[in-house]
């Protein structure tokens, strides 16, 4: 086998707010595997800022792996365990190279007779800007909502004020997300106000450096998460959690009510069935979510989600945001991601 990889910016077609800042562009790599005539690709769809691997050497390893391609599996994604973003890449070209055309995890999903169903997210921004994008998902038929959260909170708790008048909980479902931008103080306000707004739950209220301790005593998240009236959902908090161990402990201290996975942060579909096995052990609930791909790392997580017959809405409505995708057998019905029926 053969293998090599190229780097690709994506842009968005206009810049998204998070509480981390503005984004306008999303850098990810693309690695490919030959085999003969046979090809798999895969996206190592780092996350600047934000992933594990954001490394100077991210390159080199990258280098390192298309050098010794032709080792074991197990034995590359044991050397890449640092580099989970790079693991993701490795399992989706290789599950591509076997299948063949887009395909990693066949299934009634990837034959177009089943469908995803994901909630419809809105990206922060000033009050009118947050409502137009609220409209818009309830026309296509979204019953479940996802808003960013954190940058200004009493306009932000206004809006969802004012979808509630008009949506209660049954008919709505609503999910927030804050990244981490409030401090326990305010996380302990704003959960109780979230808690009078029926709010299904929250990911990363507070900041993962503020939430991670080893010691019960002093994980302000495990006192959150023991105390919420809202379901409190881990998300930044997995992100450079390893070993099978550790990632165990890390539950059983804080015990969330949910965990929110990104395959490409948490060490692609190996990494992600580590944390849903310890999860369901614990009796804590889960769903997946994209972190920003290109449509190459979305349509492999969504075959992934697929296959694991998870119930609840899903995070995986990303594709869109880009001017300069890949294309993509992906499609969006109202609130269902659907795949056309790759043609042999």
């Amino acid at each position: 086998m053969q293998a090599n990889f190229k780097k690709y910016n994506l842009n968005f077609k206009q810049a998204s707010g998070t509480s981390r800042g503005i984004l306008t562009e999303k850098e990810t790599y693309i690695l490919e595997i030959s085999d003969g005539d046979k090809k798999g690709i895969g996206e190592c769809a780092i996350f600047r800022g934000l992933s594990y691997d954001d490394v100077p050497e991210y390159e080199e390893k990258l280098i390192w792996l298309c050098e010794n391609i032709n080792n074991n599996a197990e034995f590359l994604k044991s050397e890449l365990k640092h580099f989970p973003s790079i693991i993701f890449g490795l399992e989706q070209a290789l599950l591509n190279l076997k299948y063949g055309k887009d395909l990693y995890f066949p299934s009634d999903f990837t034959d177009g007779k089943d469908s995803i169903k994901i909630n419809g997210l809105i990206w922060m921004g000033n009050a009118d800007f947050m409502q137009k994008q609220i409209e818009e998902k309830l026309e296509k038929g979204f019953n479940c909502i996802k808003l960013k959260i954190g940058v200004d909170w009493e306009s932000e708790k206004k809006v969802i004020q004012k979808l509630r008048e008009k949506f209660p909980a049954e008919v709505i479902e609503l999910r927030v997300d804050a990244n981490g931008a409030f401090s326990f103080d305010e996380a302990k306000i704003v959960l109780q106000e979230l808690a009078e707004l029926k709010i299904h739950s929250i990911e990363q209220p507070i900041k993962k450096s503020e939430a991670r301790s080893l010691k019960s005593k002093d994980s302000m998240m495990a006192k959150l998460c023991a105390e919420t009236p809202t379901p409190i959902a881990l998300d930044e908090e997995l992100i450079g959690v390893i070993d099978f161990e550790e990632k165990k402990k890390l539950l059983e201290l804080i015990k969330p009510q949910y965990i929110i996975l990104k395959p490409a942060l948490v060490g692609g579909f190996s990494g992600s069935d580590e944390w849903i096995s310890i999860a369901e052990s614990l009796n804590i609930g889960w769903w997946i979510t994209s972190a920003l791909e290109s449509n190459i790392g979305l349509n492999a997580i969504c075959q992934y989600t697929y296959t694991k017959k998870n119930p609840l809405p899903q995070g995986l409505g990303t594709g869109a945001l880009f001017t300069n995708n890949f294309e993509t057998n992906l499609h969006l019905e109202g609130d269902k991601m659907w795949h056309k029926k790759t043609n042999n």
